[in-house]
């Protein structure tokens, strides 16, 4: 593979460096592999439960134990993961017009939402009567974040939106990574101080509490908690979490779905919003995907293991070459993913090309910015991945618009990962010298 010897000197530094932040992402995966293997247990998975079914999936045994499987690793009170939800984007949606209705506000804590929400929510391009939440009737309003690494959300804003709208506000919501936004990643310890403060503040207005919604999309895993963890007096700081199995808790082996856990009535309203009033959770065909979603499950917590210390590895180099990387490679991290500022429209695309051409699958593809849908600026991406857009396993990807940000996530393996990273930084020294 072609990687000049300063590029492999820089990695092998990089790796030394960094070898006690590496024995603490290898601790905290023994930590989550036994969780994840005791809740195994207590559900007694079998291979009995890898049996297809198809048509209405009435008596899925296999897919109502994956819906108690997934509440128990997170330590919430009900869940479901299911094939039939097809993105992060879906998952989210679904959660969204599942407890909100006409007249009720959501209110993002965390700035503008990811891109792809944009539509969603009817603050996007797409035009009215698309069926957007506006569309239905639903309020949309933010507070922004605050420079404190500490406690980046502006908790005063929060109590004085609660103070001004106070039930109307149904959903307070938190977006966990970054996404394409130049803001930290939130820890679950500042999701639950945020959580807390909600119901506090509720409590202390005499208003009903909002449900507090987290897009926990590329955070499972990364810490030895959750957000949906409960607290010393046995309550769950995000009501409400939300992810995709071909990020982090699909664990590289999930082909498709994502998961919705958290407080009882909220999940059962999710349900009913994926099929139907009525019919709920009890509808499903599993059409085949129980082993890879339970097995993805056992692989999560190595897999985002391997793709944290990839991340690690990438802010080193990419710091080292000149380039604003965030997180800095000796930070503490939430997610898989990092940014790293290519400055320039050529830049970006030789991060995505490095990354594209030391992947296991199209490695012969050069990538060009394209019209995604869903989003508002060409986005370039890099995925030679066994599963079509599967961040989890190592993936480069940025809109075409200053200053330029490639953002990097996954690693099935740190070591396939670690040549990407070398790739890139290859493909970026090169371009530095013309």
């Amino acid at each position: 593979m072609l990687i000049a010897d300063s590029i492999r000197k820089l990695a092998a530094q990089a790796e030394y460096d960094m070898r006690d932040l590496f024995a603490d992402i290898d601790e905290i995966a023994r930590f989550n592999t036994e969780h994840v293997l005791d809740c195994f247990r207590e559900c007694e998975v079998s291979e009995s439960l890898f049996a297809p079914s198809t048509g209405y999936g009435y008596g899925d045994r296999g897919r109502d134990m994956i819906d108690i499987l997934c509440a128990k690793i997170f330590r919430a009170r009900s869940g479901f993961m299911r094939p039939s939800l097809l993105s992060g984007t879906h998952t989210i949606t679904v959660a969204l017009f599942g407890v909100l209705r006409p007249g009720d506000i959501l209110c993002s804590v965390t700035g503008t939402p990811y891109d792809t929400l944009l539509d969603v929510i009817g603050i996007g391009t797409a035009p009215a009567g698309e069926g957007s939440l506006i569309d239905w009737g639903v309020r949309f309003e933010k507070t922004e974040m605050i420079p404190d690494k500490n406690m980046p959300i502006d908790l005063p804003a929060i109590r004085q939106f609660l103070e001004t709208h106070g039930e109307q506000v149904k959903i307070v919501y938190l977006q966990r990574s970054k996404g394409y936004a130049d803001r930290p990643t939130l820890t679950s310890h500042q999701i639950k101080v945020t959580a807390d403060f909600v119901r506090r503040t509720a409590r202390e207005l005499g208003i009903r509490k909002p449900i507090v919604m987290v897009d926990n999309c590329y955070g499972e895993f990364t810490e030895i908690s959750e957000p949906t963890w409960a607290n010393e007096e046995g309550e769950s700081a995000a009501d409400i979490i939300i992810g995709s199995l071909i990020k982090n808790p699909g664990g590289g082996m999930a082909d498709i779905g994502g998961y919705i856990c958290g407080d009882e009535e909220a999940v059962r309203q999710c349900g009913n919003r994926l099929t139907s009033p009525g019919v709920g959770l009890d509808v499903g065909a599993s059409l085949g995907q129980n082993r890879n979603l339970i097995k993805g499950l056992f692989y999560a917590p190595h897999t985002t293991a391997q793709a944290m210390k990839t991340a690690h590895l990438a802010a080193y180099m990419f710091e080292e070459l000149g380039l604003k990387v965030s997180p800095r490679w000796n930070e503490r991290r939430s997610d898989i993913v990092q940014a790293v500022e290519c400055g320039t429209g050529d830049g970006l695309v030789a991060f995505c090309r490095g990354i594209q051409s030391a992947s296991p699958i199209d490695a012969h593809v050069v990538p060009y910015p394209w019209e995604m849908p869903g989003y508002a600026d060409p986005v370039i991406m890099a995925a030679g991945a066994f599963t079509g857009g599967a961040s989890i396993e190592l993936s480069a990807d940025g809109p075409m618009r200053a200053p330029y940000t490639a953002f990097m996530q996954g690693g099935l393996t740190y070591e396939s990962a670690r040549l990407a990273v070398m790739r890139a930084a290859n493909e970026i020294a090169d371009g530095m010298k013309k």
